[in-house]
This record gives C-alpha cells, sequence and structure tokens, in this order.
C-alpha cells in the first residue's frame, strides 16, 4: 500500500531542530561534538526531557521528530523519546506528541505514575487519494512499528474532533504498556478523519484506560489492563487477566476472556533516578496473574544499574558486542540499523537484550542474527528483525546446544521456574529492504514466554514478490510449554506457524495468509490445497488456543484454495477456542477453519466470520 507522504522535515533540517533542543537542554555541550548525549551518551536519536524545559522546546523537538517519521514507513532513522519524573505540559499549554513510525516514547520514572503529560500523544489514521480529484482514503492498517510506554496522559487541549478522545490508531507492532490514560476515552479508531478508518490489530498491557472506543479494530489483545468500559468487536478480541473488560461471549460478540494470565514477564524498561542515575528495570515474573503489576504503587522486579550493560551503537562491531556479552554484560542497542556480518551470540543466564527505539538487526551473510543458548531467563525486548540479502536458516534462534548442536524436541532443560521471555519483537521479510529467510523466530528452549510477536512477510515496500521475499514459517516452536501471549505472524509461505512441542499455549493468533501464490500448484502441501495458517503436529499431545482469526486475500486474479486454516492432533490435550476464519477480498476461499470443521469462507460471505467456538 502506497501512502502520500506528509510534508517532511528535510533532513539537513531535523538534526539542527535536535541539536538546538539538545543544547537548550544541557544536554549536549558546544565543546562536545556533534550531538552527543550527556552520560549516560545514548547516542543522538534518543532525547531526554526534564519537566524543568519550556514546554515550547519540547513541543518543537517532538513536531520536528513527528513530521519526519509518521510517514516514514521503511526509513532507516530511529528515535527514543525518554521523559524524565514529573509533569509536562499544562492546561493552558498542552504538550501534543504525534507518534510517527520507529518512535518509541516513554517515561523513565519507577511507575507510570511519576511521568504525567498533560495534553495528547495520539497516533491518526494515514490518508492517500484513492484516484485524482476523489476523496482521500483513510486508514491505520499501516501503523506499525511504535510504541508507548510507563506514564500517564492526562487528554486534555486540540480543537473539535481531535480533542474528544486520546486516539492509538494502530495496527501491529505499535502496543501501549504501563500507561495510565486520564481524562477522556481512548479510542483505537481515528474516527476524525474520513473513512473507511480500518484498522487491523494492536496490543495493550499492564495499562489502566477509561473508556475503550475499540471502533473498527479487526481484532485486538489486551493483557493485564484495567480498563472503564470497551465497546465494540469486529472478529477476534481477547482480553487475558483484565479488569472491566467484556465478559466471554464469542462469537457474539467476538470475545474471548480469559479471568487471568497463566504466565507472563513484563517488558524491561529504563529508568533515572532523583540523582540522575540510570537503571534497567526487569519485573518479575507472574503467574495466573489479573490487573497491572503496578496497581499497588510497586512493580516486583529487579533493578540493574546502567553500568552492567554494553551499550551499542550503529556501526558497532558485533565482535564487540560479543565479547561484552561473553564478559558478563547485559546490552542495550541505541536507536538505528544494525547490519551484522555474524549473530549476536547470548550465552549467560539471565542476559538482558533491549532495544530503543525500535534498534534493528539485519544479518548480511545468510547466518542468524542473534542466538541465545539454551540456559534460564534471557530477556530479549525492543527489537526489529529484518531479513539479509543472504537467505538465513533461522534470524532469531532461542536455545541451542554446545558447538550449536541441535536441542532434542522439547528442549534438553526445564527453564520453569525462570523462563526466558521475548516482549515487543517482530520480524520482516522484505519491505525495509530486500531479504530472504526460511524460519523467522525458532524458538528451541522450553518453557520461553512470547509477549507480542509480529512476524511479517512484507505484502508492499520494497523487494516484495513471491520469489524475491521467500520465507516458509514465522515461528516454529521445538520446545515444551512455550506460551505466546499476542502472536500474529503473516504472509509466510509454508505454515506460519509449526508447533512440534508439548504443553504450548497461545492466547489471541492473528494471521493473514499470503496474498501471492501465483497458483495452487505453487501452494500445495502434499496433496492439500494451500498449508494451514497455525499447525500443531502429531507429535504434540497436550496444547492450547485462545482467540485466533485467520484471513484471506488471494491478490493475483487466481482461485486459490486453503483446505484449512488451522490443524491439530486429535488427542484428549489438544483444545482450540474460539477461532474464526475470514475472507477480506481477493478469491478462492478458505474451505474449513480446522481439520474439516467450519464453514467456507468465500466471496460469497466476504468480510464475515466463519467461527468454531471450541474443537474438539
Amino acid at each position: 500500500m502506497i501512502l502520500t507522504p506528509h510534508p517532511p522535515t528535510s533532513p539537513s533540517t531535523l538534526p539542527r531542530l535536535i541539536g538546538s533542543f539538545l543544547l537548550g537542554a544541557g544536554l549536549l555541550s558546544h565543546s562536545a561534538g556533534a550531538q552527543r548525549m550527556a552520560a549516560p551518551n545514548l547516542g543522538p536519536n534518543v532525547l531526554v526531557f526534564d519537566p524543568g524545559m519550556p514546554t515550547s522546546q519540547i513541543q518543537a523537538a517532538v513536531d520536528a521528530i513527528s513530521a519526519r517519521q509518521v510517514s516514514n514507513q521503511f526509513g532507516t532513522e530511529r528515535y527514543a523519546l525518554l521523559f524524565k519524573p514529573g509533569v509536562y505540559g499544562s492546561a493552558t499549554t498542552p504538550l501534543i506528541l504525534q507518534v510517527g513510525f520507529y518512535t518509541d516514547v516513554a517515561g523513565l520514572g519507577a511507575s507510570p505514575g511519576d511521568v504525567t503529560i498533560n495534553g495528547h500523544v495520539d497516533v491518526y489514521n494515514q490518508c492517500f487519494p484513492v484516484a485524482p480529484g476523489a476523496p482521500s482514503n483513510c486508514t491505520a492498517l499501516d501503523n506499525f512499528w511504535r510504541s508507548l510506554s510507563n506514564l500517564t496522559v492526562n487528554v486534555q487541549g486540540l480543537a473539535g474532533c481531535q480533542g474528544s478522545a486520546d486516539f492509538w490508531a494502530v495496527s501491529q507492532a505499535a502496543p501501549l504498556r504501563r500507561v495510565n490514560i486520564t481524562g477522556a476515552n481512548l479510542s483505537l479508531q481515528d474516527y476524525c478523519s474520513a473513512g473507511p478508518q480500518y484498522a487491523s490489530g494492536g496490543f495493550i498491557a499492564d495499562s489502566q484506560t477509561g473508556f475503550v472506543i475499540n471502533g473498527s479494530q479487526q481484532q485486538f489483545f489486551v493483557r493485564n489492563t484495567s480498563v472503564g468500559g470497551w465497546s465494540n468487536g469486529v472478529w477476534n478480541q481477547v482480553f487475558s487477566g483484565d479488569l472491566g473488560v467484556p465478559a466471554q461471549s464469542y462469537p457474539n460478540q467476538t470475545y474471548t476472556t480469559l479471568t487471568s494470565t497463566p504466565v507472563s514477564r513484563e517488558k524491561p524498561f529504563l529508568t533515572v533516578d532523583a540523582s540522575g542515575a540510570y537503571s534497567v528495570f526487569v519485573p518479575a515474573l507472574a503467574r495466573n496473574s489479573t490487573g497491572t503489576s503496578w496497581s499497588t504503587g510497586t512493580t516486583a522486579g529487579q533493578s540493574l544499574p546502567l553500568s552492567r550493560f554494553f551499550i551499542a551503537k550503529p556501526g558497532t562491531p558485533v565482535e564487540e558486542i560479543n565479547l561484552a556479552l561473553l564478559l558478563g554484560k547485559d546490552l542495550l542497542l541505541t536507536p538505528g540499523v544494525y547490519p551484522l556480518n555474524r549473530p549476536i551470540n547470548v550465552l549467560r543466564p539471565n542476559t538482558v537484550v533491549l532495544g530503543l527505539g525500535l534498534a534493528t538487526l539485519v544479518p548480511q551473510k545468510g547466518r542468524e542474527a542473534l542466538t541465545v543458548t539454551d540456559v534460564d531467563g534471557v530477556k530479549i525486548a525492543g527489537l526489529i528483525f529484518d531479513a539479509g540479502p543472504v537467505n538465513s536458516p533461522v534470524l532469531l534462534k532461542m536455545g541451542y546446544g554446545l558447538f550449536d548442536l541441535p536441542l532434542p524436541r522439547g528442549g534438553f532443560f526445564s527453564h520453569v521456574n525462570n523462563p526466558s521471555s521475548l516482549n515487543d519483537v517482530y520480524f520482516r521479510i522484505g519491505g525495509a529492504t530486500a531479504g530472504k529467510a526460511t524460519t523467522s523466530l525458532e524458538v528451541n528452549s522450553a518453557d520461553v514466554i512470547l509477549d507480542n510477536i509480529w512476524a511479517w512477510r512484507a505484502d508492499h515496500g520494497n523487494g516484495v514478490g513471491w520469489t524475491l521475499n521467500t520465507a516458509d514459517h514465522g515461528l516454529v516452536v521445538n520446545g515444551d510449554r512455550v506460551t505466546a501471549l499476542g502472536l500474529a505472524v503473516e504472509h509466510y509461505q509454508t505454515e506460519q506457524v509449526l508447533w512440534n512441542g508439548n504443553g504450548g499455549e497461545t492466547i489471541f493468533y492473528q494471521s493473514e495468509l499470503p496474498y501471492d501464490p501465483p497458483s495452487q500448484s505453487a501452494w500445495k502441501d502434499g496433496a492439500a490445497n494451500g498449508y494451514p495458517s497455525y499447525v500443531v503436529t502429531n507429535l504434540v499431545n497436550t496444547h492450547q488456543v485462545f482467540g485466533s482469526g485467520i484471513y484471506s486475500f488471494f491478490s493475483q486474479g487466481v482461485d486459490i484454495v486453503e483446505d484449512n486454516a488451522m490443524t491439530v492432533p486429535h488427542a484428549s490435550g489438544v483444545a482450540v477456542h474460539d477461532t474464526g476464519t475470514v475472507f477480506l477480498n481477493g478469491s478462492g476461499q478458505i474451505t474449513h477453519v480446522i481439520n474439516g470443521t467450519g464453514a467456507t469462507a468465500s466471496q460469497a460471505n466476504a468480510g464475515q466470520l466463519s467461527p468454531v467456538v471450541s474443537f474438539p
């Protein structure tokens, strides 16, 4: 999808604006050289705001980045906008942020109440004309790769329709985490712009809001959050461990509601204390949890001083990163794109790898971007993995043995008491750059938690085509007891998800099949037509899925058939709850939802859900 760009800030103007901000904030001295932050040195694309700064100065800095990033879908710029504890903006001078691509907005307090923005933090539709002279077509379908976390937005300011709510009109890879929205509704649809105003999925965790206007969101996942009410549901709305959300009612309305989240670990985040010392807070593991981690004022967990981290920047040799990890450092990746001639290797238990500003790893020589040995408690968060120019067998491998030997199915060790976790980790095959990778994420270790994962074989952008951005699987799970909380996998060329480990559980799954099979013969799984999106293999005895939506849009003008959207073994410990299919557009059909059951989704019932409430 091609979007009409907003007027950009020129590349030569933006550094001057940021440099002016840094000088005014006292974070850059005239003698320090080009745009280098004071200690800690997080690079020129991390802006740290202080509540003592004039609102006008902060507004100018965030406006400059917004103008650059709002339409910058496949650019290389990355930014983190960080707010020290305090209050920003006021009723008379509200602070207004519009969050664009590759922009993290976060508070640096210990809890969301430590940073308050009086104003707005918004994401609006992208608008583009459908024909010369025709009204603009405005949607949030491509509003990806951004985040808001760890602060309070006291909504005020703006006139007319845009003043009626805080707008977070996004689709995948755009989470709200540890956010408190007060003073107005939270709307997940930008109803102020011209139609059709579509949005296609999102993620909220560990947050508190007033009333939520879900609007046109086709699917949404909300976890461990307290809301003041929820409107509407399209095809797949899943709630896990939440307060104030709708009761279970699938398929009318399409609400799947679990009273608690079986296992989770919130995302690590950067903090600063009153003395100016920076740390990374690592939340503790939670089991059978309901509501936010900070409802009592303190989140359980451990604070790690930033001195424990090796701070990498784009251009840092991967050999230096690996040496630091070998010597016991954790890893902080500052905003930017990291071409890698070999993998980053995590060897030590409890290592933290945290990206700021959606730091992006791109292997260049057909290797993995990141590998993790089969150890306890590794935390990986806030990263994009782009496939590189030479096909990689895997982009991120969680769990491998000595001398890179494969682990046995299920994993070699149990990590049930200290599992590894991935938060806000995204994969792309093509789109930003031409690339190929057979599997995006391979999980071989047991007990891993996958929390907000989007794996995307690009359907638009650079290097896109059936023989160009080739990729078989978004996710392959070989480890036992792996839990996925918010999983989206789209457009891969065989199974989107292939699950071989026992005891797995997925809560919320969203998938679009590949748009571009050129013929049925090019997309057959043996004798079967097409590949199921979500496959639990016959090696598995126990598995559960709650709330899934699988959609088709075969766009090549050829009737492509998929026999089953999901397949699972007939085992007493395998159960699928609340799953459905939808024909979005194009041609062909999904004949069955799961294992030969469920109504066909085709042009005859386009846009309508074909549900299966329980299987078997």
